[in-house]
């Protein structure tokens, strides 16, 4: 019996001290991962790091944290764990491998995030679709169109093409064409239509106005007529300057020809 009860103290001697250990390790790692993970969220934060990324890379952080600690206690119980490591890094590999697609992804999320070519909000043509952004996601962009639809766009479609943010700037040019008769007066359309911009107050005077006679065509002379507003007028100032245009030709007694395809049809019907 005696001999019994002095195995088993030094079964607990030799292995009691390694289990104390591993579970010291398993608790202070976790006290570490905890810390550290606040630790990042912090400072991302005082950077101005958006949100979705902090939350991101803090939470792989801490389960790295965990992963390599856990791994730690076992070794530390005699627990060979090379096997382990190895079938982790290959699990790793292949996971790799079977997400690629999302995984670019991920990184054009993280991209975009970071280096922000637009925030939700903005009005901008990306990856094949126009409208406004609604959520940037470290997956998928959500972008909302004029007519209210819902375009879920991976983000590596957006990286990977030309990204046209029309809202980035505060102002806007605004640029119309408008075509009158070769019988016209051109000094008195040209007064026209620069007093016409020049009477709306939401046309920026620096930079300036412009119309400029810009091509002599086959049926009409067209002018060219820009003005600068701030980004959230420039539908207004558009829509309402063609609308003024065509009323004051019409007041004035300027002819607004036919497109050369209407002349057209009109001569065979």
């Amino acid at each position: 019996m005696e001999g019994v009860w002095e195995q088993i103290k030094q079964l607990v001697t030799m292995y009691g001290l390694n289990v104390l250990a591993a579970a010291a390790i398993l608790v202070l790692g976790k006290m570490a991962a905890s810390l550290t993970r606040k630790l990042v969220r912090r400072i991302m934060r005082k950077r101005n790091v958006d949100d979705t990324l902090t939350g991101f890379v803090s939470r792989i952080l801490y389960a790295g944290i965990l992963a390599f600690v856990l791994i730690a206690a076992l070794s530390k119980l005699g627990i060979q764990t090379a096997s382990f490591v190895a079938v982790l890094g290959a699990a790793g590999l292949a996971i790799g491998l079977a997400l690629q697609g999302s995984l670019a992804n991920f990184a054009s999320g993280v991209l975009m995030i970071v280096f922000k070519p637009f925030r939700t909000g903005d009005y901008v043509d990306a990856g094949g679709a126009s409208g406004f952004i609604d959520e940037v996601g470290i997956f998928t962009t959500t972008i909302r169109t004029l007519d209210n639809k819902k375009v879920i766009i991976p983000n590596s479609n957006i990286t990977g093409d030309n990204i046209t943010n029309y809202t980035a700037r505060e102002t806007r040019r605004v640029d119309l064409t408008a075509g009158v008769s070769y019988s016209d007066d051109i000094d008195m359309v040209k007064s026209v239509l620069m007093g016409i911009l020049k009477e709306d107050e939401r046309v920026l005077e620096d930079p300036a106005p412009f119309v400029g006679l810009s091509e002599m065509a086959s049926s009409s002379v067209k002018f060219t007529v820009r003005a600068w507003v701030r980004t959230g007028d420039y539908w207004d100032v558009y829509f309402d300057t063609n609308e003024r245009i065509k009323k004051t030709f019409d007041s004035q007694g300027i002819s607004i020809p036919f497109p050369q395809m209407d002349v057209h049809m009109r001569k065979t019907d």
